[in-house]
C-alpha cells in the first residue's frame, strides 16, 4: 500500500509583466521591436530580500529587426520603422541578454519567474522564441499567466467583456494603451494587481 502524497512544496514566484510590440503576428515571419517588463510587486527597499544594487524594476530595449516583414497596422501602432530600428535598435541577441541579465537579477534566489501579459500567448510566443533563437533557453520556461484568463476565472466574465477598456473601467482604472511596451508592461500589472486584489477578498 502506496503512502499518500503530502503537498507538493512548489517554489515561490516573481511575477514579471511583459508586453512586446512587433511587425507582425507570428515570430516566423515578424521581427520582436521592443520589449518591457516590470515588477508587478517591486520589492520594499527595507525586506530582507531587496533589488541588487544598481537593479531597476523596470526593463525597456527595442531592437533591430532580424527579419524583413512588416504588417502595416502593427508598425503604425508602435510608430516605428524597420529602417529607425535598423540604425537605433540593440542586435536581438544582445537584448535578449540584457532580459535574461534583468530577469536573473529581480528574481529572488528560489523563486521562478512567471510571465504575466495581457494577452499572454502574444507576448509569450514572441519572447520564448527569440530567447531560444537567441540564447537557447527561456528564464520563464513555460510560466506565463495571461490576466485575460485570469480575469475571467474571477469573475465569471464572458470572453468578448476582458478587453483592456472593460476591465480597466471595473477597477476604475484609467488606462490607455500607449504602446510603449514599457508603458503598457506597468498598466498590465496595475490590472493583475487589481484582479488578484478582488480574487483574495472574501466573499
Amino acid at each position: 500500500m502506496s503512502t499518500p502524497a503530502g503537498p507538493r512544496a512548489d517554489p515561490p514566484v516573481t511575477y514579471i509583466s511583459v508586453d512586446v510590440e512587433t511587425a507582425g503576428p507570428s515570430p516566423s515571419g515578424y521581427a520582436m521591436l521592443s520589449i518591457g517588463g516590470c515588477l508587478v510587486d517591486e520589492p520594499n527597499p527595507d525586506s530582507s530580500a531587496p533589488l541588487p544594487t544598481g537593479t531597476a524594476p523596470h526593463f525597456y530595449v527595442e531592437l533591430q529587426p532580424d527579419r524583413d516583414g512588416e504588417v502595416a497596422s502593427a508598425m503604425a501602432v508602435g510608430g516605428f520603422t524597420l529602417e529607425g530600428l535598423r540604425a537605433t535598435g540593440t542586435p536581438p541577441a544582445a537584448a535578449m541578454r540584457a532580459f535574461a541579465d534583468w530577469v536573473a537579477a529581480v528574481t529572488p534566489d528560489g523563486h521562478r519567474p512567471v510571465l504575466v501579459g495581457f494577452n499572454a500567448a502574444f507576448d509569450w510566443m514572441f519572447v520564448a522564441d527569440y530567447f531560444h533563437r537567441y540564447l537557447g533557453q527561456n528564464p520563464f520556461g513555460y510560466s506565463a499567466l495571461d490576466i485575460k484568463a485570469y480575469y475571467l476565472g474571477v469573475t465569471g466574465s464572458s470572453w468578448p467583456a476582458t478587453s483592456m477598456p472593460f476591465v480597466a473601467e471595473r477597477y476604475g482604472l484609467a488606462i490607455t494603451l500607449t504602446h510603449n511596451a514599457l508603458d503598457d508592461a506597468r498598466d498590465q500589472a496595475a490590472l493583475f494587481r487589481a484582479v488578484r486584489h478582488e480574487a483574495q477578498s472574501p466573499r
